[in-house]
């Protein structure tokens, strides 16, 4: 009798373990290795752990409508092959239910099409290219943070109303760099200045001696640095050594991070002018978020990309949990887009049909290092730039998704 009700209470825990839900997860696709490393990498990985403990927060549950969330990661390489195999592996056999970061916009091109073939989700808060929200827009990815087409016209646009006309533009030889390239020479020329030439540069560059020379060599009275990560590192620490930024010359960074500002220092980049969508010390939410992230990460402070890592996960865990499910990625998304964005790092927003986040963004210029009281106390807000005004209109993008 003993034996038979032992094996009744096995069969009852065992029926129970398998009714039990398989966990929502959430791969970071990542650089975790190189030029992209310090703004996106082990910080994205922290920021989606801290969106997902928030969440958690809040539900009184603990958990997604009862069901665990994981976390798994990779180092993309910056490969497109790779990507789409570790995307391929983690949705065939891993049970991924989203794919959050993907900086390195070839990269996020490719992971796409993967997450848009098995109706996942992909969250591109590293990526950048105006593509991914135009002519390769998906019912199946939301792009966060930024793009070519609103860092360009921040930029561009505040230059050329100060006196940059001329432009000679050096630009990352990838999916990126090529449609940044076109945004900001689109930008230059509305508003009454001239692209004088430009020249590509191979991705994750060491030497940019060369490419510095004919842009000296043009005479433009700006030079646009269409890279990002170690690229703009390296091409701004040569372009000092060279003595170019001692001339009339200007420099002007497309994309500059505050991970980009801390590795070269404010007497090496001070007064340079930028768009970024995030600062850390921009109000009390953003500096409380930022200071946790700090504790985690040997007090570095978060970029616009991790920020935007923690926000996009941080909106997709409601709208998941608004419909009780994740296993149907296009209706995640289109809750998504239904539902106003909120978080203490963006504010308050929307996603438009063509999966466009939009939010401000700010024109930054990097403080004189008398200027700096604390640290990473390195920017001064120039200017608030209204998502109205900052982002492509939609009828111009030339997505699928919007219906005329």
């Amino acid at each position: 009798m003993l034996a038979s009700m032992v094996g009744a209470a096995c069969l009852a825990a065992a029926g129970a373990q398998a009714q039990q839900p398989a966990p929502l997860r959430i791969g970071v696709l990542t650089d975790m290795s190189s030029l992209y490393a310090d703004v996106t990498g082990a910080g994205s990985v922290s920021a989606v752990a801290m969106a997902i403990e928030d969440f958690k927060a809040k539900d009184a549950t603990g958990a997604l409508k009862t069901r665990p969330i994981e976390v798994v990661s990779a180092d993309h390489q910056n490969k497109p092959d790779v990507a789409s195999a570790i995307a391929r592996e983690w949705i065939d056999r891993g049970g991924v239910d989203v794919i959050v970061d993907v900086p390195n916009s070839a990269v996020a091109l490719a992971v796409g099409n993967v997450v848009r073939d098995n109706n996942k989700v992909m969250l591109a808060s590293g990526p950048s290219s105006s593509d991914l929200t135009g002519k390769s827009c998906s019912p199946n990815t939301i792009h966060w943070t930024y793009d070519t087409y609103s860092l360009a016209t921040g930029t561009a646009t505040a230059v050329v109303e100060s006196g940059g006309k001329t432009w000679f533009t050096l630009t990352a030889d990838y999916a990126f760099g090529h449609a940044m390239e076109q945004d900001i020479k689109n930008v230059v020329t509305k508003a009454g200045g001239q692209i004088l030439g430009g020249v590509r540069t191979p991705l994750n560059t060491q030497d940019f001696a060369s490419f510095l020379l004919q842009a000296q060599g043009s005479g433009a009275e700006v030079i646009g640095l269409i890279n990002a990560g170690g690229d703009t590192i390296n091409s701004i620490k040569q372009a000092v050594e060279f003595g170019i930024t001692a001339g009339d010359q200007r420099l002007v960074a497309t994309v500059l991070y505050i991970n980009d500002v801390h590795a070269l220092g404010l007497p090496v980049v001070q007064g340079l002018q930028f768009t970024e969508p995030f600062y850390w010390d921009l109000n009390e939410g953003t500096r409380a978020w930022s200071e946790k992230f700090a504790e985690r990460n040997a007090t570095r402070h978060p970029s616009s990309l991790q920020a935007g890592a923690y926000a996009s996960v941080t909106h997709y865990l409601r709208a998941a949990d608004a419909i009780g499910d994740s296993k149907d990625g296009k209706a995640v998304v289109d809750k998504m887009k239904e539902m106003p964005t909120d978080d203490p790092l963006f504010g308050k927003g929307t996603i438009r049909v063509d999966g466009r986040k939009l939010h401000d963004m700010y024109l930054f210029e990097v403080k004189k290092p008398e200027e700096s009281k604390y640290p990473w106390d390195y920017y001064h807000m120039r200017k608030v730039i209204p998502a109205a005004q900052v982002w492509r209109p939609l009828a111009e993008g030339g997505c699928s998704l919007v219906k005329s």
